[in-house]
């Protein structure tokens, strides 16, 4: 799909025509045979962003991840030539999860010379060959070196650690990528170290949460005390600055008032007493001169940049620090959503202060999106049951949502397509 800077005149939508202006579909949140579909389609081929490289910091540091639509466990670890490699988690003798710590469904990290079965006591070195076997000469004609973790595609890009669940995937990760989402990879991602992480599990289908994300139609209503009229432009109105595609990715951008510069009676007072909040600490440090890739439209005064790279990473870019969500479905009307504030170490104690103050406030903000989330998932699915109702009407603020379920139902039907040899 062809890329556009901001339309000189008219709507956004119409300068897509290929996602036309019509009710937009949403019976892929709430089908059960849709979400199995999505299982195969995207996330066995798509690119899955799983972490970033300072969770391996060292030779033999790991971590795992549990994919749950894919149904797979994955190990990622840093080798002797400070490779990042992932692997299924799986021991290559009986199939026992291979790394874990008390409860084998839940994550886990650490730093190792080899990882040990449990079960058997099999040992893997941490690139992956298999080092020992407990009694070897019990076992006929026994190869180790055909017994192997298994490999999972695995490369790196800015810090972020992607997989690909694929047997050979159709794209590298920065042909994936493309030229809007890789033109940020000079951001210095590796300086923000300071984290502060947040999971929940939400009782809605996965696209739901990621379009409460990619329209700001709904702060007005939503937002109304975080977002107060003054920060809005025109009032009572919130309408964003930029909105872009590249291939599958989205980005949207905001613009207008500095939370620091309104008068008090519309900041909390936690806000002025901290001198920070909602968009972060009001004075970061410096971070020098940002990538061209930020703030593509040339917004001014720029605001914040949520880039959305397909299918179920969100890279929210504010000044000085930057947020990640993930969105990792569970079932056709369940996920599991995860945070990250990523700041600079704080030099000072008002500084930790301020990056605590701001991730407090972030977490009331998502907690009033995600809590309008199993209300919409229960009303969509009743509304299909007793009235068999489908499609609702997008607003031009909504095009990238309206992208969003269109790319899904295109790499759906690709899917599709080539399991049938058409």
């Amino acid at each position: 799909m062809a890329r556009w800077p901001k339309p000189p005149e008219g709507t956004w939508t119409q300068h897509y025509p290929d996602l036309g202006t019509g009710p937009v579909s949403f019976e892929d949140s709430i089908s059960p045979e849709f979400y199995e579909l999505e299982r195969e389609a995207i996330f066995k081929r798509a690119w899955l962003n799983i972490g970033r490289v300072e969770q391996v910091p060292r030779v033999g540091s790991y971590f795992t991840k549990e994919i749950h639509i894919a149904r797979t466990s994955v190990i990622v670890v840093r080798d002797r030539d400070q490779q990042v490699r992932a692997f299924y988690n799986v021991c290559r003798h009986r199939g026992n999860k291979l790394v874990w710590n008390e409860d084998p469904r839940a994550e886990t990290s650490g730093t190792c010379r080899q990882f040990t079965c449990k079960y058997h006591g099999w040992r893997y070195g941490i690139d992956g060959e298999l080092a020992f076997v407990q009694q070897e000469g019990e076992f006929f004609d026994l190869d180790k070196s055909e017994l192997g973790l298994v490999p999972v595609h695995c490369e790196v890009w800015a810090g972020f650690v992607f997989v690909n669940l694929a047997p050979e995937p159709p794209q590298t990760l920065r042909e994936f990528l493309g030229p809007m989402v890789t033109a940020l990879e000079d951001y210095p991602f590796d300086r923000m170290t300071e984290w502060y992480e947040f999971r929940a599990e939400n009782q809605s289908n996965w696209k739901l949460f990621a379009d409460a994300f990619q329209e700001y139609y709904h702060v007005p209503g939503l937002h109304s005390q975080q977002v107060p009229g003054p920060v809005r432009n025109p009032e009572p109105n919130f309408e964003c600055a930029h909105f872009q595609v590249d291939g599958p990715h989205r980005v949207v951008s905001t613009g207008g008032v500095r939370r620091w510069t309104l008068p008090p009676e519309f900041m909390y007072p936690i806000e002025r007493a901290t001198r920070s909040g909602l968009v972060g600490p009001w004075e970061s440090p410096d971070i020098g001169e940002l990538p061209a890739g930020i703030n593509p439209g040339r917004v001014e005064p720029w605001g914040i940049d949520n880039f959305q790279i397909f299918p179920n990473l969100e890279i929210l870019f504010y000044r000085g620090w930057y947020l990640i969500y993930r969105y990792w479905p569970t079932s056709y009307n369940s996920h599991l959503f995860e945070g990250v504030l990523c700041y600079q170490p704080a030099r000072t104690v008002r500084e930790r202060v301020e990056h605590e103050v701001s991730s407090v406030v972030f977490k009331e903000f998502a907690l009033q999106d995600a809590g309008m989330l199993t209300g919409t998932q229960t009303a969509l699915e009743s509304a299909y049951r007793t009235a068999r109702i489908t499609d609702y009407p997008v607003n031009d603020q909504e095009i990238l949502v309206r992208h969003f379920h269109k790319m899904v139902a295109d790499w759906v039907g690709d899917y599709r397509g080539a399991r049938a040899g058409v």
